[in-house]
């Protein structure tokens, strides 16, 4: 077998979509273009044939197919048939389920994903880098406005940073779209005083890193919210915060990426808790006024539970 045999082979093997994640850096912009709506819509485009992909995204046939050799295949039909095993093997996941959990008791399946999400937690605390943390922290105090976006299973996490970051601070923008024409307009006034935060964990969404790349485009500051060092969402960032997300299920374990973002809210109420104090009595204010909770909510303000976190061990 030649190198180029070799090298094909390989390219067989791999994750599709982690190959075409590895090569975006570099594409051209129509093979971006191609790129992403290959991410997005995996499960229309293994039905399509070049010209009607290209036809899709508004290129020629001819370049479909210059996209798949760049990715290392032999031609666009090899590039179809890689994607369609992935896509079948992932519709298969349910049946990866029913072998690991089939056989065990309720009881057994919580302990195991209560556990395994414990691990994943642990395995955030010895890997993630204090001096990022501690630079992310900075960047969202110091910035102007801050853009914020996680699409699919990302969004509850972006909803729930924006959320908070609200009462910290305001001009935050949470970006909501279908379409990455649409971010864009969203985006349409970021610049070098402001930062974006980008979330994503596999399967990697694409509107997320081209949107992270606009911004970096921009001189805007770059944080970024993901899985490991390969994680393309790290290409277009400055500060890159990691925290494990993977598990054998259908469904993402987003317990560490939400403890981390947890982890940041609390930091930055504590770099400006005179700040946060204040946001919070203008709000019970208009709660009062407008008699939003009607007085049956936790007081947050006079037990100053949003600021009462302990910084050191308790005692034993």
């Amino acid at each position: 077998m030649n190198n180029h045999e070799a090298e094909q082979g390989g390219a067989e093997k791999r994750d599709v979509l982690a190959r075409i994640n590895e090569c975006y850096a570099k594409m051209s912009k129509s093979h971006k273009v191609i790129a992403t709506y290959i991410s997005d819509h995996y499960d229309q485009a293994v039905f399509m044939t070049a010209a009607q992909l290209g036809a899709e995204v508004g290129t020629s046939e001819s370049t479909v197919v210059r996209f798949a050799a760049g990715l290392g295949y032999d031609g666009y039909p090899e590039f179809q048939k890689t994607l369609a095993d992935w896509v079948k093997n992932k519709l298969n996941s349910v049946a990866r389920i029913g072998a690991k959990y089939g056989s065990s008791t309720q009881s057994e399946i919580l302990t195991s994903v209560l556990t395994a999400d414990i691990e994943k937690i642990n395995d955030t605390i010895a890997n993630l880098d204090p001096v990022a943390f501690e630079t992310a922290v900075n960047i969202l105090i110091e910035c102007e406005h801050i853009y914020i976006i996680g699409l699919r299973s990302c969004e509850p996490l972006a909803e729930f940073l924006s959320f908070y970051l609200q009462m910290v601070r305001g001009d935050v923008i949470l970006l909501k779209s279908t379409s990455t024409t649409e971010i864009f307009e969203q985006m349409l006034r970021i610049n070098e005083r402001d930062a974006i935060v980008g979330i994503s964990f596999p399967r990697y969404s694409m509107r997320t890193l081209k949107a992270m790349e606009f911004a970096n485009d921009r001189n805007a500051k770059v944080v970024t919210i993901t899985d490991t060092v390969h994680s393309p969402m790290n290409l277009y960032s400055s500060c890159n915060l990691l925290a494990r997300s993977d598990m054998v299920s259908i469904v993402d374990s987003l317990v560490a990426p939400l403890s981390l973002i947890n982890a940041m809210v609390v930091a930055l109420c504590l770099k400006c808790p005179e700040q946060v104090k204040t946001n919070l009595e203008s709000l019970e204010e208009a709660w009062n006024n407008y008699q939003v909770y009607l007085n049956d909510e936790i007081n947050f303000i006079d037990e100053d539970t949003m600021l009462s976190y302990s910084l050191t061990k308790p005692e034993e």
